[in-house]
């Protein structure tokens, strides 16, 4: 018979999940080494053995808001409330990329790191918020060279009004947060055992990107065509977005409160989802 003395002392114990709702929290403090690790992971191949390394942060939204420039603006004709194309443009795509960038790492989380789950226990959540997290950092860039443009034309005298409405940009993060893991997660979730949902993805991101107000304003939506605008809950996130910056848009409280509530719902959806897959993923992946 083992006596106490025999026993060792272990900092550790891998338990299963009681259930859907046990998230182990707790687990994120002692795994925190970890998630930095994923997320230099998810930063470093972008630029590494490129020609303009880290410029590609830069280089991406400029090239996008030119392009976007010349084919909604000068060939479509879009109009952007007043406002010089490319400030128009850019706090859309900026906050667009923070998004879709969270989005699609988050909705791999299973089928990408099969290999790793298979040999190591981590929380797995830990992979979907490393994602949002290296999303943030580029976003954090890109928002930088966004602040530097509005600048340069502000002292050249062009008229925008930034306001009060700022304050609530954090706001606004969270809530694109919350939405980018919730679908994420309950995609990664589905497609553990409905693997042609990732040919979908892109497809999909690419339609919400244009059920959004980002290259357009919300304003010049036809009234036959206002249904989509009202059940996408990211319209007034962006409109809030870009208004806070630039003074020029919609910015709705209610529809904002709604988005908000929303996307508390679609995070915890989400989170269940997705720890309930986490369980079976390694038997159906």
């Amino acid at each position: 018979m083992p006596t106490t003395e025999n026993k060792e002392n272990w900092s550790l114990e891998i338990l299963p999940k009681a259930s859907a709702f046990d998230f182990k929290l707790k687990e994120f403090w002692t795994y925190r080494d970890l998630i930095t690790l994923f997320v230099k992971r998810e930063l470093v191949p972008t630029y590494k053995q490129t020609i303009l390394g880290p410029l590609w942060f830069v280089l991406q939204p400029l090239l996008t808001t030119f392009v976007y420039s010349i084919i909604f603006g000068a060939v479509a004709r879009i109009p952007t409330d007043g406002v010089p194309q490319l400030l128009f443009y850019m706090p859309g795509i900026v906050l667009w990329n923070f998004f879709n960038s969270a989005f699609m790492k988050s909705s791999g989380t299973f089928i990408a790191n099969t290999h790793i789950f298979g040999k190591v226990y981590f929380p797995r959540l830990i992979l979907p918020v490393s994602g949002l997290i290296s999303s943030f950092v580029n976003f954090l860039i890109q928002l930088g060279l966004f602040l530097v443009i509005l600048l340069g034309y502000f002292l050249t005298g062009t008229v925008v009004h930034p306001g009060w409405h700022l304050l609530l940009s954090p706001l606004i993060l969270i809530m694109v947060s919350m939405y980018s893991l919730g679908l994420g997660m309950m995609i990664s979730a589905f497609t553990t055992r409905y693997k042609d949902l990732s040919h979908f993805l892109a497809f999909g991101s690419q339609l919400l990107m244009y059920a959004t107000p980002i290259i357009y304003p919300a304003s010049i939506v036809p009234d036959k065509f206002k249904w989509v605008s009202l059940m996408n809950p990211l319209s007034p996130i962006f409109e809030a977005f870009r208004y806070s910056f630039l003074g020029v848009g919609q910015f709705m409280v209610t529809r904002l409160a709604i988005s908000l509530g929303v996307g508390i719902v679609v995070f915890m959806i989400g989170l269940v989802v997705f720890n309930k897959a986490e369980r079976t993923s390694i038997d159906t992946v």
